[in-house]
C-alpha cells in the first residue's frame, strides 16, 4: 500500500559542512520519487553546518527542516539524534507514512528512493539498503582492508545463504544483502512504533533498531538494488564506529571477525531451529502434531520442553525466536578467527551445495528441522 504522503528523510548531522551539501543533492536527484521532508537533526554542531543547509535549501525540491540539539557529552551521539530525527520525521509523515535514514556524509543512488518504494508496494514494512564506501576515498584504503573486507563479507553471505535454504523468508528472497546500516533504512510508521523506535545507543543503533523490529514479526527486506555512496574517512563522528575500525586496521588486523558471524554449522543448527520454531507455531497447539514439534525444537535446543512450549505459544515468532535463541547453550555465540576464515568458507560452501542438493528441502515449515530452499547464485555484499 502506497504511503499517503511523500516518505520523510531523517538525517542525524555532526559538523559536516562540507558534506550535507552532496548529500542533499543526492536526495534533491531522486528519479521518479521525491521526499516531502527532510529532517536534518543538528547534533552538537560546532561548524557553519547550518548555514551551508540555509544556503542550499531553497533551491531543494522537498522541505528541510532544522532542529538543533546540545546534548550532553554521554548522550551526544549518533544514536540520541537519529532517534530524535525520526520521531520529527514519524510526525511529519503520520500513522500511515514511511520514514527514512541516512547519513550526512552519505549520497544516495538516484533511484535510491524509488527502488525502496517498490519493496513496500512488494510488502516490506521495513528496507535496508547497502552502503558502499566512495570510489575516491576508496582509493586511498590500503589494498589489505579491501581484501580483508571482500572475504569476510563473501563468508557473511554464505552464511546468510544456509539461512535462505534453510528457513527462507518470502518477503526478503534470494538476492539480498546482510548489511543492517543506519546510511541507508526504510520503514513504515507503523512499524516503527510497533519496535519502539530507535534505541538510543552510542553505537550499533541502526542493528539494535533492526533487531527490535524483528522481535514484533515486521518484514524485513534487505534490497540489493537500495545503495548510498558513504564516505570512507578515518576521522569519523562515531567512536568505535566504521572510521575507527578501518583506523584500527590499517595498523593491524582485527584477531577475531564481526560478532554477528559465526561457525557454519552452528549457523546451520541456527536457521534449523528456527525453522522448526516458525512450523511449531504453524500447528494447532496441543495436537499430537504440535507435541511432537516442541519436543524436538526442545532436544535441538538443549531447552525443557516446557520453556519451549511456553515461548512458543507467545504473540511473535521474534520475541518467542529471541528468548530461545538466548537460552539455548546449542545457540550460543561463538566467536570466529580471522585465521581460521579459509577453513569456514570451503565449509559453508559444502553445507550451501548439500543444502541445494537435499530434495526434502523442498517442503519448509512442516514441524521438522529442515526448511526450504530457493535456487540462486551465491552474491557478496558489503558489511
Amino acid at each position: 500500500m502506497p504511503p499517503a504522503r511523500p516518505p520523510v528523510v531523517a538525517i542525524p548531522v555532526r559538523n559536516e559542512a562540507q558534506r550535507i551539501g552532496p548529500c542533499l543533492r543526492a536526495l534533491a536527484a531522486q528519479q521518479g520519487a521525491c521526499p516531502g521532508h527532510v529532517v536534518l537533526l543538528l547534533n552538537n554542531c560546532t561548524d557553519d553546518t547550518r548555514g551551508a543547509v540555509r544556503a542550499l535549501a531553497t533551491s531543494l525540491p522537498f522541505g528541510v527542516i532544522v532542529a538543533e540539539r546540545s546534548y550532553a557529552p554521554p548522550v551526544a551521539h549518533a544514536g540520541t539524534a537519529r532517534r530524535a530525527a525520526m520521531q520529527i520525521a514519524a510526525a511529519l509523515a503520520e500513522p500511515d507514512g514511511i520514514v527514512l535514514t541516512t547519513d550526512a556524509d552519505g549520497r544516495v543512488a538516484p533511484d535510491w528512493l524509488a527502488n525502496i518504494l517498490a519493496a513496500f508496494d512488494a510488502g516490506a514494512d521495513a528496507v535496508c539498503g547497502r552502503a558502499l564506501i566512495d570510489p575516491a576515498d576508496a582509493r586511498i584504503i590500503p589494498a589489505h582492508l579491501h581484501d580483508d573486507d571482500r572475504m569476510e563479507t563473501a563468508y557473511a553471505t554464505m552464511l546468510d545463504r544456509i539461512h535462505d535454504l534453510s528457513d527462507p523468508d518470502p518477503h526478503d528472497p534470494w538476492p539480498r544483502h546482510t548489511e543492517h546500516s543506519g546510511a541507508s533504512i526504510a520503514v513504515r510508521v507503523a512499524a516503527w512504533r510497533r519496535a519502539g523506535g530507535i534505541p538510543a545507543l552510542p553505537l550499533g543503533e541502526d542493528r539494535g533498531f533492526i533487531r527490535a523490529l524483528r522481535q514484533v514479526d515486521a518484514t524485513i527486506r534487505h534490497a540489493p538494488d537500495v545503495m548510498v555512496s558513504v564516505s570512507g574517512r578515518i576521522d569519523g563522528r562515531a567512536r568505535g564506529g566504521m572510521a575507527d575500525t578501518m583506523a584500527r586496521r590499517m595498523v593491524r588486523q582485527d584477531e577475531m571477525l564481526d560478532d554477528s558471524l559465526e561457525p557454519p554449522r552452528t549457523c546451520l543448527r541456527r536457521a534449523r531451529a528456527r525453522a522448526a520454531l516458525r512450523g511449531l507455531r504453524g500447528l494447532p497447539p496441543g495436537c499430537d502434531a504440535w507435541h511432537d514439534a516442541a519436543d524436538g525444537l526442545a532436544a535441538l535446543l538443549r531447552l525443557p520442553v516446557a520453556t519451549v512450549a511456553h515461548m512458543a505459544r507467545g504473540r511473535f515468532m521474534g520475541m518467542a525466536w529471541d528468548r530461545l535463541e538466548t537460552l539455548s547453550p546449542e545457540l550460543r555465540r561463538m566467536p570466529v578467527r580471522r585465521a581460521d576464515l579459509p577453513m569456514y568458507i570451503d565449509e559453508a560452501r559444502r553445507i550451501v551445495r548439500g543444502l541445494l542438493a537435499t530434495p526434502s528441502c523442498a517442503l519448509p515449515y512442516v514441524g521438522s528441522v529442515t526448511g526450504g530452499a530457493l535456487s540462486g547464485p551465491l552474491t557478496t555484499s558489503s558489511r
